[in-house]
């Protein structure tokens, strides 16, 4: 019998329940895929709050690695045996096994394991369109990063630096911040003792930086328009803090033409062909040793309430993931 994790209110960590479930057989485009791990996100506590709603009950999580065993009519793009990945809706990733649409999954490559994926495919496709299609950063650039020890951030900052950018990267600790540099952050800021904006006007010799990267958001929206240079772009992609507030047109003409933009993954990876074309960069990086996946904490799929409680508590360093035996 397959089991899970679901929802039936919205709520703290306490409202996931650990519980059977029937998966069924595929039907048209769908297929039945056995997990062999799944990724923690911090996107998950927000269906579980009700930040993103969903129809209740639910299912939990939307992002996992495993192998094909059932195709429904119509599937060609994968079959059984296949080894996949993938990340989106619906929910419902924290399970053994499901049905869900054959056209969410990727092909994962021999040279990259089950856990490896269900850490960083969304957090590598974030990565990936953060730096190949938000913006035209370029060799010689330097940019600020906030949480830049997370699962984003670490993957983040050894991409930008193949890319030749030079990474500020916010962190709350010491202990970030030394993870942060030795994946290549260039310079730390611990935002809990110093001034962000000022620190990264001292270190661009009071020019600021042309792009700020922030999951953070309503905690950190002030410091990171405050941190960008003239006609400098504020890319809010993440709401760890809470939701940004109103932005005000007039603060970002005065402070430089300044742009916002609050993107999602799920509009850059829509098309298959583009989201082929990030996830095979992503892979070869990955594959090749280039981009390190960190993975700090493993948790059995039963012990999901600890495992919010960790992630909301601020305890993860890199990323985290269910591991599923079999």
């Amino acid at each position: 019998m397959a089991k899970g994790i679901r929802f039936y209110q919205t709520g703290g960590p306490e409202v996931l329940r650990w519980e059977s479930l029937e998966v069924g057989t595929p039907g048209a485009g769908e297929v039945r895929i056995r997990h062999h791990a799944v990724g923690l996100n911090f996107a998950d506590t927000y269906f579980r709050t009700g930040l993103y709603p969903a129809p209740l009950p639910a299912g939990m999580g939307v992002e996992a690695a495993g192998v094909v065993e059932e195709v429904g009519p119509g599937v060609t793009s994968v079959r059984p045996g296949d080894r996949v990945t993938y990340t989106g809706s619906p929910l419902g990733a924290y399970s053994t096994e499901r049905v869900m649409p054959a056209e969410h999954l990727i092909k994962l490559p021999d040279a990259i394991g089950f856990d490896t994926a269900a850490a960083m495919t969304m957090r590598g496709l974030t990565t990936a369109y953060l730096l190949r299609r938000i913006a035209d950063v370029k060799s010689g650039d330097t940019v600020l990063l906030h949480a830049a020890a997370g699962g984003v951030g670490l993957l983040f900052t050894q991409w930008a630096k193949i890319l030749g950018l030079t990474v500020i990267g916010t962190v709350s600790s010491d202990a970030k911040a030394e993870v942060a540099k030795a994946h290549g952050c260039d310079h730390t800021i611990v935002y809990t003792r110093e001034d962000v904006p000022t620190r990264v006007r001292e270190l661009t010799d009071g020019k600021g930086v042309p792009v700020v990267y922030d999951s953070i958001g309503a905690t950190t929206y002030q410091s990171s328009i405050d941190s960008l240079a003239r006609r400098g772009l504020l890319v809010c992609f993440g709401t760890a803090s809470g939701q940004v507030p109103p932005i005000n047109a007039m603060e970002l003409a005065v402070k430089g033409s300044l742009y916002v933009t609050r993107p999602a993954l799920a509009d850059y990876i829509a098309d298959p062909a583009e989201r082929a074309e990030l996830a095979g960069e992503l892979f070869d990086h990955v594959a090749s040793g280039r981009i390190e996946v960190e993975i700090n904490q493993r948790y059995a799929l039963e012990d999901a309430v600890q495992a919010h409680r960790d992630l909301e508590a601020g305890r993860s360093i890199g990323s985290s993931v269910f591991i599923l035996e079999h």
